[in-house]
Parts: structure tokens; C-alpha cells; sequence
């Protein structure tokens, strides 16, 4: 059965095919932002390790393929401050344009805003797509391991460290839990959204949190509602919550925050 996942993969892999730039120009001029600290990077994992309590990766997100619009109108900086001010550890920038409306200027927008380090949430799918994250001033970069072979997840996580970018390595179930640890994942998300139904299985994070090696940051995604969810997450053991639609839609995304961030305090 063809998931939400495979129809949009298919399209980046289409793109990534129509892309004629040189691969070695891209890793140089990536390399160069990193030389030139026009972008100085920040530490995402250590951002998360050194959290206090529950850490929260608030996300930019105009839309999904699921629920359609979310908040098509936001000012990524604006929310970004917003985000900031109510605690957040981080941040995750959607620049997908097609399906979810984001792009590499809401990104650029956002982390111009604040001090704190950004995920690129996209599609990566080749390691063009692993120099634009640099390039566009990325902190992290987002690898799904349902979407990539063995091969090209072990050589995106090696480029992504290349360029100084921590890689969050998404997984949905045990064996792709298996070929997260197997690159040496530093930070594992579980996904709670099933990539047949697309819908939200709660328990999931909770049964897959004893898997994940002790040494790894653990993020759980997707579902994460509000504060009960956000305690209840942390007290199966991970370390952050990857949280986006409840808060762009709650109409107060700096108290959601502010509320996720003491939940497991309280």
C-alpha cells in the first residue's frame, strides 16, 4: 500500500533527480558557511542534553497533508520569539513547499529571530539536500528512516557530521529502531504516526522508549497534545517532545510551551 510518506518522497526523489548542481560545489560552499561563521552553528543535541526537565523542539508548521491548513499566515520569526520566550529548547523549520507550505526562508526567518539551534524538518534525500541544510543555516538535519536505504541513510548521517549538523534519525517501529542505532544515531525521534493510516498511536513512543540505547536523546513526535501528554512522554524516559500542530493552532503557542516545559517538574 502506498503511504503519505512514499507519495511525498517520491516527489523530492524526483527533484533531487532534476538537480544538475555539483555535488562538490555544494559540499564547498557548505563547508565555506561553516569556515566563514555566517551562520555559527548551535549545538541541537547538546541543546537537548543539557536541558532542564522535558525539553521542547517547538515546530513552524503552515500546514499538513493530513489536516491541511494549520496556520498558513504565521510569521515564522514572530513565532519563533514566541516559542523562545515560553522556553523552548529548539526549534523545527518545515521547508517543504509543497506539501506543507514551509520553505528555506521561514527557516532563515526563524532562526534570525532567536538564539536557539533549528532543525531543518524536510525530506532529505540526497546529500544536496544534506548541503542546502548547512547552506540555508540549518543546526540539524532530519533523516526518516523509512525513506532511505541502508546505504544512503549511513552516508547523509556521515556527511551531515562532516558539516558539523547533529542528525536526528526518525524511526516508527523496532527494525528501523535497529538501523537508526546502527549508523550510530545520537538522537532517535519516534514517530507515533502510522505511515499506512496516518493515524496517532499514543502508546507507541511509551513501548519503543527500553529500545533505545541509554546514551541516545530521545524525542518523541507526533500526538504530543499538551502537557499531560508532555509528562507522561517524559516519564517514559525521553528527554524531549517534538511538538507542532497543537501549538500553531492553540492561539497562545508561548503558554503551550511554557506548559509542556513544566509538566514533568509538576
Amino acid at each position: 500500500m502506498t503511504t503519505y510518506l512514499d507519495k511525498i518522497v517520491a516527489a523530492h526523489r524526483t527533484a533531487a533527480g532534476a538537480d544538475e548542481r555539483s555535488l562538490d560545489a555544494l559540499i564547498e560552499e557548505a563547508r565555506g558557511s561553516v569556515a566563514r561563521g555566517s551562520s555559527a552553528r548551535r549545538d541541537f543535541r547538546g541543546a537537548l542534553v543539557a536541558s532542564d526537565g522535558l525539553g521542547v523542539i517547538a515546530e513552524i508548521k503552515r500546514r499538513s497533508p493530513s489536516k491541511g491548513d494549520l496556520a498558513p499566515d504565521l510569521d515564522p520569526a514572530a513565532l519563533a520569539a514566541l516559542y523562545r520566550d515560553g522556553g523552548a529548547t529548539c526549534l523545527s523549520v518545515l521547508t517543504d513547499v509543497e506539501h506543507f507550505g514551509g520553505s528555506p526562508a521561514d527557516l532563515q526567518a526563524a532562526r534570525g529571530a532567536v538564539d536557539i539551534p533549528v532543525l531543518r524538518k524536510d525530506f532529505t534525500v540526497s546529500e544536496a539536500d544534506v548541503c542546502d541544510a548547512r547552506i540555508m543555516g540549518a543546526d540539524c538535519v532530519l533523516l526518516i528512516v523509512a525513506a532511505l536505504s541502508g546505504d544512503e541513510l549511513e552516508r547523509f548521517t556521515a556527511l551531515a557530521r562532516d558539516l558539523g549538523l547533529s542528525v536526528l534519525v526518525e524511526v516508527h517501529d523496532e527494525p528501523e529502531l535497529d538501523r537508526a542505532v546502527a549508523v550510530g544515531a545520537d538522537i532517535v525521534g519516534v514517530n507515533q504516526r502510522d505511515l499506512v493510516t496516518f493515524e496517532v498511536d499514543t502508546h507507541r513512543a511509551e513501548r519503543m522508549a527500553p529500545l533505545i540505547p541509554a546514551d541516545v536523546v530521545k524525542v518523541a513526535e507526533s500526538g504530543v497534545r499538551d502537557a499531560i501528554d508532555a509528562a507522561r512522554l517524559a516519564a517514559a524516559g525521553y528527554d524531549a517532545v517534538l511538538v507542532g500542530e497543537s501549538l500553531v493552532t492553540s492561539g497562545d503557542p508561548r503558554g503551550g510551551v511554557a506548559a509542556m516545559r513544566r509538566a514533568f517538574q509538576a
